[in-house]
This record gives structure tokens, sequence and C-alpha cells, in this order.
């Protein structure tokens, strides 16, 4: 989990997602140098699975993200935002759909905002296979995928990490495409979370310029080649 001022949702995340977990799992809370009390809030969980990790630096989301990722140890690794309800029975949904594959993404159910244009798309289970298809959809952009409802096996990760150096933005795309690129994702139809929408949202939604937006197209196209590269070194291996 990504965390930056989210003392106003962060208790009721963390506790959808306590009851989802084993006795030998854990709850990685990066905290991105928040100027709030969000980092008191998560050390005042009695629950020792939680284990919190204060940057010294803000580096924003998507650098956030990519620490939270490599210091997770399970072999299936959740994503969470700061702000968000996982719904009953999330993780063991998610891992029997895996069935053998490396990573899997759900829809979600959008509340307490505004959604936009963008929050209707939905992924269907027959595009699970189409990866061609996936890949062109998340370069032009009608094939969105929520990093707040995916979870990755380990293998995936090595593949996925660190992150391309010029990445700012879109980190669940990047995986999406290190998914589609080794065939192994598999998508959901059914909503696992509850995604708030808000204006203090973490990753943003709003409308963004034409320049930004063919900026963001051509950085999709680069990883499509960066994860070919590092499929093909993983499998040579």
């Amino acid at each position: 989990m990504a965390a930056y001022n989210g003392a106003r949702h962060i208790s009721e995340q963390i506790e959808s997602i306590l009851p989802e977990l084993g006795p030998h799992d854990e709850v990685i809370v990066v905290n991105d140098c928040s100027t709030d009390n969000t980092a008191a809030i998560v050390a005042a969980v009695p629950d020792r699975r939680i284990r919190l990790i204060n940057a010294e630096h803000n580096h924003g989301y998507v650098s956030t993200f990519e620490k939270a990722l490599g210091e997770a140890q399970g072999e299936f690794v959740f994503l969470s935002d700061q702000d968000d309800v996982w719904l009953p029975g999330r993780v063991e949904r998610m891992i029997s759909a895996l069935d053998g594959k490396s990573m899997v993404v759900s829809n979600c159910r959008h509340f307490d905002g505004k959604p936009g244009s963008f929050h209707e798309i939905r992924l269907r289970a027959k595009d699970s296979t189409h990866h061609l298809r996936n890949l062109l959809g998340i370069v032009v952009g009608y094939r969105l995928h929520w990093g707040c409802a995916m979870a990755v096996r380990r293998n995936l990760l090595a593949q996925a990490l660190p992150f391309p150096h010029y990445m700012n933005e879109s980190h669940d795309q990047w995986l999406a495409t290190v998914g589609n690129v080794n065939r192994s994702i598999v998508y959901m139809e059914e909503d696992t979370i509850l995604h708030r929408l808000h204006g203090e949202n973490l990753t943003p939604h709003g409308i963004r310029s034409a320049s930004k937006i063919i900026r963001a197209r051509m950085a999709f196209l680069r990883n499509v080649y960066v994860a070919v590269r590092r499929s093909r070194q993983a499998r040579k291996a």
C-alpha cells in the first residue's frame, strides 16, 4: 500500500484487508512522507502483520508502490490504495482465478464521487487470452487496469521490478503490460473492491491535455518494448 496524507480513510481500508489475510501474511504500508497523522494511525493498529515503512522524502506514488512491491515477501502480492474498501472473499477469489497464471486483475465498483467515462470501462474474462489486443488497448487507452484491483505472483515481480526509470505514472498499466507480454494474465469480471473517488486520490483521474496524453501513449509503447526485452532475458536465464 502506498500512503500519503490518507488519514481520513486508511483505517477503513486496513480494517477491510486484515480479515482477508492468514496468520503469516503481511500488510506493507509505505508512508510517502505524509504531513498528516497517517503514519500514527497505521502504527496504532494492533496487528503484527502490518509493517510500516516511513520514507524520509516524498517520492510520489509510483516510486512508493515500487518500494512496497520490492519489500513484499509473499508468493501472492496484492496492490492496495489507501482509501478503498476490499470486499469480503477478495483474496480467496482472486487467488483461485489465477489458475496457474502470474497476474489477475478484477473490476471494481466506484463510489463516493462522480465517475468519469473511463470509470465505466470494465475488463472482460474472454479478453484474458487476447494479449496483443490487450497491449494495443493499453497503448491506445481503451483497456484500463486499476492497480488497486491487481494481484501478482512473485515470479512476475522479478520482471516488473525495478520500474522503468522514465516512468512517473501508470504503474498499473506497466504491470498489466508485463502480464500480457508473458501471456500470463487473467481478467475477472466481478468487483472485488469498492474504489473511492475523491479529490485526494494519489493516482490522477482528471482530464489531461493532449500533450500529456501523447507523452503517456509513447511511454506505454516504450513499456511494451522494455517488457518484451525483460521477458526474453528471463527465459534465457
